[in-house]
């Protein structure tokens, strides 16, 4: 008989039982933290959730979360499974087109709208029959405010959900076109989330912070999923501006983030500090101790045992750049589709960096052809909703997921992502080149803060660069000698047909707003492709352009 992992709504149960006076949520508003006990979350859920059935929502119905991470979303998604609606999560930073192509696929009857930045432009996106629940934040108008209805009916009676409900769809980010909703059912998802707490070792007596999108499923699961697991304190961030006084007040034992992320805080520090100076006092005997000490008090991370990165590829070179801080950072490699349970490197092993770990408890990897990465795990979706086709064609015989990731497998069982199965590209000369082997390359240059190679169709792979701030305030003669000194020493590593035509350095900066990266991040090849492919044909020996050049050429001809 397979092991039954308790839900999400059993959790909640037992923690109110056990500990209900202490901290569940901390969220700040105004520079004051406002408490939410277990008791508290517990009542407050199973209230919503009565008041759910009382607007009229009938269980497995489908209502919508848009909102930045704040307390009210961790209540809203538990209120939602306590009721027995499936939950659609909403990147925050979505558009108007996403969000109204999520609403309409999912077949949304309501949608709760929380913290928001840019409200008003998102509003048109929710059709006009689609309820509209307010989490106690301004942005867009409601036809029911989150204390209306915490006083709108009797609390609900706990009704335990079967681990073959459907507890939520998560819709990817869409890094390739439209995105899919993945249907997570609440044992895939209880699993996860208790496999994952294991491993790591949480317990209740951990604080964690909650700021990646909730709509991803890294953060669902891995500070959402292993505080409902382990019982822990979650913080929230009050704004962008407050993030590292936010963090400092947290002082999380766990902490997630993203590989931009950590090179941001990695040029905040070189900046403060000076990269030569930094570089000298870590050289030092004892004094290294204390500087490495300073500069992860200030980060708000003095005490993380666990630090984590993960969503997208980095550069081994800044994971041992914190290294000699004393931060070991945790990569880790999962999808929408399997939980984000999948592989980490946690226990960490230095000699495992540019790994992103060993499969999980119960995980199982192998390469399928042309070295795909496949995937099993009792954390596995369902399904794609209302995509039959794309559904059946995600699985092998044997049950295994198709990631569409490449990837390689030592003989310890590490995986090494080589790059994705749809990012191969031909070039004019028939041949594939794979873009990731090179990127991982080119990333090394601190001068670089984003890069996309891309070709197809064209004489050479070419590297779309975005310059880092300090690059940006050096001299074009200088990050051009850089960078075609880079460009010639990645190609001398590299087979003839995938050696660069060069690198080509981009004006605007790549944004969620101007379509180049998803809410998690990740750059949108395609965008790029279709933007600059057009341009780059005449690129060859490692040349180095700016995009203004070509501008100039363009109307020059």
């Amino acid at each position: 008989m397979a092991e039954r992992f308790k839900t999400p709504v059993e959790l909640l149960e037992e923690w109110a039982r056990v500990q209900g006076d202490q901290i569940y949520l901390r969220q700040p508003r105004q520079r004051q933290l406002h408490d939410y006990s277990w008791s508290q979350v517990h009542q407050m859920a199973h209230r919503l959730a009565g008041a759910l059935h009382k607007l009229g929502f009938e269980r497995g119905d489908k209502i919508a979360i848009l909102s930045k991470n704040c307390a009210e979303w961790f209540i809203t998604d538990l209120a939602l499974m306590v009721g027995g609606f499936i939950s659609i999560p909403i990147y925050p930073t979505a558009n108007v087109d996403t969000i109204g192509y999520v609403l309409e696929h999912s077949g949304a009857k309501g949608i709760f709208l929380g913290k928001l930045d840019d409200g008003p432009e998102q509003e048109p996106a929710i059709p006009a029959g689609t309820l509209r629940l307010g989490m106690g934040y301004e942005g867009i108008t409601t036809q029911y405010q989150w204390h209306q209805l915490l006083e709108m009916a009797e609390p609900v009676e706990t009704r335990y959900p079967d681990a073959d409900e459907v507890m939520t769809i998560i819709y990817t980010s869409g890094s390739t076109g439209n995105p899919k909703g993945a249907v997570m059912t609440f044992g895939a998802f209880s699993w996860a989330a208790d496999r994952l707490t294991q491993h790591l070792g949480g317990t209740p007596k951990d604080r964690v912070i909650s700021y990646l999108p909730l709509a991803h499923i890294t953060e669902r699961a891995y500070i959402f999923g292993s505080s409902i697991a382990g019982g822990c304190t979650v913080y929230f961030v009050e704004s962008l501006d407050t993030f590292v006084e936010d963090v400092q007040v947290a002082n999380p034992d766990f902490f997630l983030s993203v590989p931009r992320l950590w090179t941001l805080f990695q040029k905040n520090i070189i900046a403060k500090v000076g990269e030569s100076k930094l570089n000298l006092l870590l050289n030092i005997p004892v004094v290294n101790v204390l500087i490495a000490r300073k500069i992860r008090k200030q980060l708000g991370l003095n005490n993380a045992r666990i630090l984590g990165c993960g969503s997208a590829p980095v550069s081994p070179s800044l994971l041992n750049w914190y290294r000699r801080l004393g931060m070991n950072i945790t990569e880790a490699w999962g999808m929408t589709e399997n939980g984000a349970y999948a592989t980490l490197n946690y226990p960490f092993r230095a000699d495992k960096i540019g790994t992103v770990g060993a499969p999980g408890v119960d995980c199982e990897v192998k390469l399928g052809d042309d070295h795909e990465l496949l995937f099993k795990s009792p954390g596995l979706f369902r399904e794609y909703y209302r995509q039959p086709e794309a559904s059946a064609e995600a699985f092998d015989q044997q049950g295994f997921f198709r990631t569409g990731d490449l990837a390689e497998i030592d003989d310890d069982g590490y995986v090494t992502i080589t790059g994705r199965v749809k990012d191969n590209f031909k070039t004019a000369k028939g041949k594939f080149v794979a873009p990731v082997p090179l990127e991982r390359k080119l990333a090394q240059e601190s001068r670089i803060e984003l890069l996309c190679v891309i070709g197809s169709g064209q004489p050479y792979p070419v590297a779309l660069v975005q310059l880092s701030e300090a690059a940006r305030s050096e001299s074009r003669t200088e990050v051009e000698i850089a960078l075609r000194s880079l460009s010639r020493q990645v190609s001398g590593t590299m087979e003839s047909h995938s050696t660069l035509g060069g690198i080509l350095i981009v004006d605007e900066p790549w944004t969620v707003e101007n379509d180049v990266l998803t809410p998690t991040l990740k750059i949108k090849r395609h965008v790029l492709e279709k933007r600059y492919g057009p341009l780059i044909g005449h690129m060859r020996d490692d040349m180095v352009v700016w995009e203004d050049q070509l501008a100039k050429a363009a109307k020059a001809s």
